[in-house]
């Protein structure tokens, strides 16, 4: 996983809890990086999970919260790092559907050995899409946030049901969004 996502993770977490409490938990942590992060080197995942279930424990909130909430801290980053993919688009159903074939595809030429998660989208109609991610790092909560940040990012009101469908190898997820008709 690209550290950019290790780097914001103690950047939210610093903000909520403050550096003392981050540098607690990063300690007690069993991390091979010791969780010394750049933002362009490659972590293992199980990493992330790590840090989050000591965030969790620190702060008493749950890993998928805390996920969650981490999903609306990185659609933040995206917005202002990326700007370019966003105001492109008008709408989040089209910002959703853009994942997997322009900006995974721009993500890749940047950096070949990124590990994604694939996304599939289908329109239901024209006020509700489904959206699957797959992944085998299990971060269904983490996408949750997403999109309900890229709703909010466009100024739309929806709902988000979430099936998880994963299996062993791979982590599974049908989300339903459906805007007000």
């Amino acid at each position: 996983m690209k550290g950019v996502v290790f780097v914001e993770l103690l950047n939210m977490a610093e903000q909520a809890v403050g550096e003392d409490a981050v540098d607690d938990v990063v300690s007690k942590c069993p991390l091979a990086s010791k969780g010394a992060y750049t933002s362009v080197g490659s972590y293992d995942c199980k990493e992330l999970n790590t840090l989050v279930s000591g965030f969790s424990s620190a702060t008493g909130h749950s890993v998928d919260a805390l996920q969650k909430q981490f999903g609306h801290w990185m659609l933040r980053h995206f917005t202002e790092s990326y700007a370019q993919f966003f105001d492109a688009k008008t709408d989040a159903f089209s910002m959703l559907e853009s994942i997997e074939n322009e900006v995974h595809v721009e993500v890749r030429k940047l950096y070949p050995d990124a590990e994604l998660p694939t996304f599939e989208t289908r329109r239901l109609c024209g006020h509700a899409m489904q959206l699957v991610y797959r992944s085998p790092r299990r971060l269904i909560a983490f996408c949750h946030g997403l999109i309900e940040a890229t709703l909010k990012h466009y100024g739309e009101e929806a709902t988000i049901t979430c099936v998880d469908r994963s299996t062993d190898e791979m982590g599974i997820a049908e989300f339903t969004i459906s805007r007000p008709a």
